[in-house]
């Protein structure tokens, strides 16, 4: 198979896979018992935490493990509006229209509870613009939540220059960065940010686990109630092995990210150029922005993309319709309408997302079995 679907999951590496194993064989005990087995599990966790904090440019008391970015993204919006409450200040919260829904419903959750949401509307290319951001701006504004880059196009927001105007203003801001970590270089100093996600099925991990980063003296509550670990922040007995893998494919990400990001940014700008060569009619959405290296949205005029899914399946080729959360869902994707195409446009939209282990060669076949697809289905369509 000719797997380009890398933004909804991907694979665990052979090394991450072989800690993962070493951990629930060795590790095994509860990092909470005082005993040499329990200890030997926390010390475990303590490396992964290193790991971890060391690919975002964090220190690793900052990082809280969750059960993944859903989870990482809860704990930072409810978890801070929690805080806020108990402070007496509710008020104004602001998130932009093309968030994954693990951040628009929370967020919205909580204007349905004493606070009040913006969401922010974003260009062609997916983009907030600064000013639109600063127009939104309340005296009561007090969180703000921005992905840095998007799952299904790869825009990358400007969120290091909103982290400056928080920072004046003094307004706490989290950080989607699932599809971001392990793919483009990050340092949440250089961000600014005071709260970031992220998990670790996105960069070869194992699903289930993530992590929260938590500035040092940001206000948060937790969203779980029970035991006291991850700083009472995250109660439950830890998943030490998918723990302990997470720190083996950060230390992985980390240790070949400039030269994985020149590799992908290779591939698909090949893969994009010849698409548009053989299917002239193709139009990639985000041309015009800076996007993750691996990602590339194009719609088929007049073809449904649910249709050239499978005609792509049926060729051993695996892409995406839209975010993988969201393929139960009749509704067009919510970040191509708010970046104003029309919900027909949305529905011919696929997303071709590549992975450091392919190769040009890989790219070639793509769109090779991607024209084959499209023929027949526009010969089916014409004998009907």
């Amino acid at each position: 198979m000719l797997y380009l679907d890398h933004n909804a999951t991907t694979a665990m590496a052979p090394e991450v896979l072989e800690v993962f194993l070493g951990a629930a064989k060795q590790a095994f005990a509860n990092p909470s018992s005082s005993h040499a087995a329990g200890q030997a599990a926390r010390r475990a966790m303590d490396q992964a935490r290193a790991q971890v904090a060391g690919l975002i440019g964090a220190q690793p008391p900052e990082i809280v493990f969750t059960g993944g970015g859903t989870e990482a993204n809860n704990l930072a919006i409810l978890g801070l509006a929690e805080a806020l409450s108990a402070q007496g200040a509710a008020g104004h919260i602001i998130t932009s229209a093309v968030e994954h829904h693990a951040v628009l419903r929370p967020c919205r959750r909580l204007a349905a509870n004493g606070f009040t949401l913006t969401e922010l509307p974003v260009d062609a290319q997916g983009q907030v613009a600064i000013a639109t951001f600063v127009a939104a701006l309340r005296p009561d504004t007090r969180m703000v939540s921005l992905m840095l880059a998007n799952n299904e196009v790869g825009t990358i927001q400007p969120v290091a220059e909103i982290a400056r105007i928080c920072a004046e203003r003094r307004i706490w801001l989290h950080c989607d960065a699932v599809q971001a970590v392990g793919k483009i270089p990050i340092d949440v100093q250089e961000l600014g940010v005071d709260l970031l996600s992220l998990s670790g099925h996105k960069f070869h991990g194992p699903k289930g686990v993530g992590a929260l980063y938590v500035k040092e003296n940001t206000p948060l509550q937790p969203v779980l109630t029970g035991g006291s670990q991850e700083r009472r922040l995250r109660p439950g007995t830890e998943n030490v092995p998918g723990i302990a893998a997470l720190g083996a494919a950060a230390a992985l990400a980390a240790q070949d990210l400039n030269a994985s990001f020149a590799h992908q940014l290779n591939l698909r700008s090949h893969f994009e150029r010849h698409l548009q060569e053989a299917i002239p009619d193709a139009v990639i959405h985000g041309l015009g922005a800076t996007r993750l290296p691996n990602t590339t949205s194009v719609r088929f005029p007049g073809i449904k993309a649910g249709a050239l899914l499978i005609e792509l399946d049926l060729r051993d080729v695996a892409v995406s319709a839209g975010a993988a959360c969201a393929t139960a869902n009749p509704e067009p994707s919510h970040v191509l309408v708010a970046m104003g195409l029309s919900p027909e446009e949305a529905r011919a939209t696929l997303r071709f997302s590549a992975g450091r282990e392919h190769q040009l060669a890989d790219m070639d076949r793509a769109v090779a079995l991607l024209s084959q697809a499209l023929s027949a289905l526009r010969q089916r369509r014409e004998t009907q």
